[in-house]
């Protein structure tokens, strides 16, 4: 965003602007007063066409993955312009296709702050610090959902699937791929000989489009992506149905890298706590589907922490697909 030049070289050019106002009593002074308005018109120029004065504050880099709303660039267009206002500086998003590449970014200090999943918080939390946590329909935690096509009555559970192509989201995803491992070690299945195939979609809402058209008989998907698209493409969710909710695990956060200044960290959070107490803050909430955002809790995470442990355990070796 591209913001007018100013310092002292501006507040010299408009105090010899007001003066020049004044009448004159002789023409040697306005030929004076013009000079000096000129020369300081013309370093007023020179200042910032070559940068001088003070250095603009870098934009802050805020990294995202898919966004589910239709419109998406209009969306966070309006988005990036209200965190510019409250901020007082340039806001950039920068959007990746997978959890692996926004995380990479984040440790290497290339973006500021981003919008992850639980599950790469947990494995990098010496490395990335909570800054908010979004509120969904009255608290900060979800479900992962597994989903079949609304014509399969039959299926009930991870047991029911043996033989289907079964969709993931994503591997570094909580909900679309290390909730449903946890679901199936725990009653002694494997995703590599329960399913036919498996494939990942790289988004959650591509999930449910893979499971509505047939192209997965079932998959596993963020139980707020599913509950939202059921609000802004209902024709859509109602080509799934809901088979099983899983437990509840603390909300996808925003977190900013760990060699962020203390002042702006304080500052973004307040930021995005504060969203719900003015009008265009609670319209962009409203477009998300989502009730505000709290500080967080780092022990909100511990579950996820739990059974990374676990899963770990089991595949050793690395995910079995």
């Amino acid at each position: 965003m591209t913001r007018p030049c100013g310092g002292a070289a501006q507040r010299e050019a408009t105090w010899a602007l007001r003066k020049s106002r004044a009448p004159f009593e002789r023409g040697d002074d306005m030929r004076r007063t013009a000079c000096s308005l000129i020369a300081v018109l013309g370093l007023w120029c020179a200042d910032s066409a070559s940068g001088a004065g003070p250095p603009a504050r870098a934009a802050l880099k805020f990294g995202i993955t898919a966004v589910i709303l239709q419109d998406q660039g209009e969306f966070l267009a309006q988005w990036e312009a209200h965190l510019e206002e409250r901020l007082g500086r340039d806001v950039g998003f920068v959007q990746r296709g997978s959890y692996a590449e926004i995380s990479e970014l984040l440790s290497k200090d290339e973006i500021d702050i981003a919008w992850v999943c639980g599950a790469p918080y947990v494995r990098h939390r010496d490395r990335w610090r909570l800054v908010a946590v979004p509120v969904f329909e009255g608290t900060p935690r979800y479900r992962s959902y597994l989903i079949v096509r609304a014509s399969d009555t039959r299926r009930r559970s991870y047991a029911d699937l043996r033989g289907v192509v079964f969709a993931y989201s994503d591997p570094d995803s909580n909900s679309g791929y290390l909730v449903p491992q946890y679901e199936m070690l725990k009653r002694g299945l494997r995703s590599a000989t329960l399913f036919r195939k498996t494939f990942f979609t790289w988004a959650h809402q591509d999930t449910v489009r893979a499971v509505a058209v047939g192209l997965a008989q079932a998959g596993a998907v963020d139980g707020y992506i599913w509950e939202t698209l059921a609000r802004i493409e209902p024709e859509l969710t109602h080509q799934t149905r809901v088979v099983a909710r899983s437990d509840w695990y603390g909300f996808p956060p925003i977190v900013a890298r760990v060699s962020l200044a203390a002042d702006d960290l304080d500052a973004i959070r307040r930021i995005f706590v504060s969203m719900e107490d003015n009008d265009e803050g609670r319209r962009l909430l409203g477009r998300m589907n989502l009730d505000g955002f709290v500080p967080g809790e780092d022990t909100w995470y511990d579950r996820i922490q739990q059974i990374i442990r676990f899963v770990d355990g089991r595949y050793a070796q690395g995910p079995q697909l």
